[in-house]
């Protein structure tokens, strides 16, 4: 008999509901907080090269978001995301990518940026959206980009680059490429109705794409238990047919692992995956968010020894790959040059109000031109009111 509806019949006689919560999925560690593995556990091959680079990768970001919030504060830079608490998830899924892979972030993923070779220079230029700014100062702080180095710019409507993904990755495979796509969002995107949409679309047309949850705990204010019922995210991927697997997103070996067994098998058999880190995110959402409303800072403190760095550095130093009084005399160091970046980065010029409208068509259509005139016109008639931009241009 034919199954055009696509389900398993297997019959029952007794009406009985299937639970919620019948399928529980479990959760991958690897490293403990002191820097041992779990017994039985074993630790995927990484050589000190990659692990150094990965270390680095995560003290960069820590640093770089504990001064950029304090030049938020100042005033010295309109907006800021931290990815504190989620070093290990962004970093270690990065790390086990080819370099071509392409990365689709969501706006926490700086990590995975950096590791990819994003220099702080970049890194400055963007948050300050100054003239050198890849993005010609046409997008927020944080939404980065870069062609080069295979990461699509980010954009802020929530979950857009789910389906984006899915299309992407099946391309891809049509063009015999051998590489995947990562899909970066936060389990608050998991309850827009592109994440569904991107799944079934990903699941149907077996693209090898890399679905990377990162719960971590809250949608800006919106507890997990507000914002859905079943078991996490990793549950949802098995609804459509997609393998799926859960780690620890502090430990970056369990992630550095799921993501390489994640890579290997949607290239080899031309299939999604659905990775959930579970991790805390124990910033605020954004500088623009106060997290004091809608949790305890007892819930913060006791997240707050979760230490993805903590633990890393923990395990480097047992394996001899690192030198602590090194380290700290390196992340001194770090401070400094990521200070003295940021002075640089501030003073240089805004892009040209043109900007605005270029990278639309290849020859602007003269009804830009009409109104990149009427603009100018416009900021000449009050230039008391544009101080940045009045008087450069002609």
């Amino acid at each position: 008999m034919t199954n055009p509806n696509n389900a398993t019949i297997s019959t029952v006689h007794t009406a009985e509901f299937t639970s919620g919560h019948a399928l529980q999925i479990p959760t991958l560690r690897i490293l403990q907080d002191d820097g041992s593995l779990y017994p039985g556990a074993e630790a995927p091959e990484l050589d000190k090269a990659t692990a150094l680079k990965m270390y680095d990768s995560m003290q960069f970001i820590r640093i770089l978001d504990e001064r950029m919030l304090a030049a938020q504060r100042q005033g010295r830079i309109s907006f800021y995301m931290q990815c504190l608490g989620e070093e290990a998830a962004t970093v270690g899924s990065a790390a086990a990518l080819d370099d071509k892979d392409m990365i689709m972030a969501q706006y926490r993923e700086q990590g995975a940026l950096r590791y990819r070779g994003f220099s702080l220079e970049q890194f400055m230029n963007q948050l300050f959206s100054n003239e050198k700014d890849l993005g010609k100062g046409r997008q927020m702080p944080v939404h980065y980009g870069s062609k080069d180095i295979y990461y699509m710019t980010i954009s802020s409507p929530l979950g857009t680059q789910i389906p984006q993904a899915s299309g992407y990755a099946y391309a891809q495979k049509l063009r015999g490429l051998k590489n995947t796509t990562i899909c970066y969002f936060g389990e608050g995107a998991a309850s827009e109705g592109d994440f569904h949409a991107g799944l079934n679309m990903a699941a149907v047309h077996k693209a090898p794409v890399i679905f990377f949850c990162r719960n971590n705990g809250y949608a800006i204010s919106t507890p997990a238990n507000e914002q859905f019922k079943g078991d996490g995210i990793a549950c949802r991927g098995v609804g459509y047919g997609i393998k799926a697997i859960r780690v620890d997103g502090a430990d970056i070996l369990a992630v550095y692992k799921a993501t390489q067994m994640a890579r290997d098998y949607a290239l080899e058999h031309e299939e999604p995956i659905l990775i959930e880190s579970i991790a805390y995110r124990l910033g605020a959402h954004s500088s623009s968010d106060d997290p004091s409303g809608y949790r305890s800072k007892e819930e913060e403190e006791l997240w707050r020894k979760n230490d993805p760095i903590s633990r890393f550095r923990l395990w480097l130093v047992k394996q001899g790959w690192l030198d602590e009084e090194a380290d700290k005399a390196k992340s001194d160091a770090l401070r400094q040059e990521i200070l003295d970046a940021l002075k640089v980065a501030e003073k240089v010029a805004k892009p040209g109000i043109e900007h605005l409208m270029s990278d639309v068509y290849e020859t602007p259509i003269p009804l830009l031109n009409e109104q990149l005139e009427e603009l100018k016109a416009h900021i000449r008639k009050y230039p008391e009111a544009y101080p940045v931009t009045a008087g450069r241009f002609e």
